[in-house]
């Protein structure tokens, strides 16, 4: 009995080890995203406290990160091109110090500012891209840590984003709640080409990127992810989709670490839309 034990457990680290290799020198360690190489990473120049979530337009890098120890929270604006430092907007409101993972659209920046704890409260904030200024407030009876934009919907997800809030815009901001399809904690959403995508933690160093159809709110398919190289010593999870994340087309950017941070640039393969759940190729496709 001892002796198969043993075996199954070397099995299992095996395939550990196989997927998501512990750190080392950095040119040992493969992407550490499923289906997707490594391209380059840049460092952002300028101040940033514990990030939370990023998004690109054709020109700027957005942030929001929250100073923990002031109870500050933040949205930077970075030079796409170089990470030079632009300008920033403080978002604190009262007792709302928490931006977390948010996404533009329409010249707009939606951002959920929370407080800093669950079962709290939040509100959904929509800025103007080119002056910062605020257009508008949504207040919602939850911590709300992550929000996606879609048309005329927000959806949003709470405390380790264990329920989703999708929000109709065009009716008045009506409001329906559903429970996530998956195991995955969200950090930070986008929706894209009809989807939602979704970056999150399943345990410290790992984590996974999961499309979900919308409206239906089911899990097409996902991507596993694995952690950066860098190993400090009193720091939050350094997985890929720990914090920060964005698509545009194959192009994916995660940003998980805090400041001093680098943008990871990572494409995704061929082979990217076929993983699906864990399963084959061939059942990822027939679940689409």
């Amino acid at each position: 009995m001892i002796r198969k034990a043993i075996q199954a457990a070397v099995t299992v680290m095996a395939f550990l080890l196989s997927n998501f290799p512990a750190p080392a020198a950095q040119s040992e360690r493969i992407g550490g995203i499923e289906h997707a190489r490594l391209l380059g990473t840049l460092h952002l120049q300028g101040e940033l406290f514990h990030v939370q979530g990023v998004d690109l337009d054709s020109q700027n890098i957005w942030v929001t990160s929250v100073d923990v120890r002031r109870h500050r929270g933040y949205i930077h604006q970075f030079d796409r091109a170089n990470g030079k430092f632009l300008r920033r907007l403080e978002l604190t409101d009262g007792a709302r110090y928490h931006p977390g993972g948010f996404s533009i659209s329409d010249h707009s920046i939606w951002v959920p500012v929370a407080e800093y704890k669950p079962h709290s409260s939040t509100v959904l904030v929509e800025i103007a891209a080119d002056t910062l200024q605020i257009r508008r407030k949504i207040h919602v009876a939850d911590h709300l840590g992550c929000v996606a934009v879609s048309n005329h919907f927000l959806i949003a997800g709470n405390w380790d984003s264990k329920r989703l809030y999708i929000f109709d815009l065009s009716n008045g901001g009506q409001m329906r709640v559903v429970r996530n399809p998956t195991g995955t904690r969200y950090q930070d959403m986008k929706f894209i080409d009809g989807q939602l995508v979704a970056g999150g933690l399943l345990a410290r160093h790992s984590g996974t990127i999961d499309w979900i159809d919308f409206p239906a709110m089911k899990l097409v398919r996902t991507l596993r992810t694995g952690a950066t190289d860098r190993v400090e010593p009193h720091t939050r999870a350094k997985a890929y989709t720990g914090e920060g994340m964005t698509l545009r087309g194959r192009e994916l950017y995660v940003l998980p670490e805090d400041g001093p941070s680098r943008l990871f640039h990572f494409r995704l393969d061929d082979n990217a839309h076929l993983a699906g759940n864990g399963l084959s190729p061939e059942v990822a496709l027939a679940s689409k």
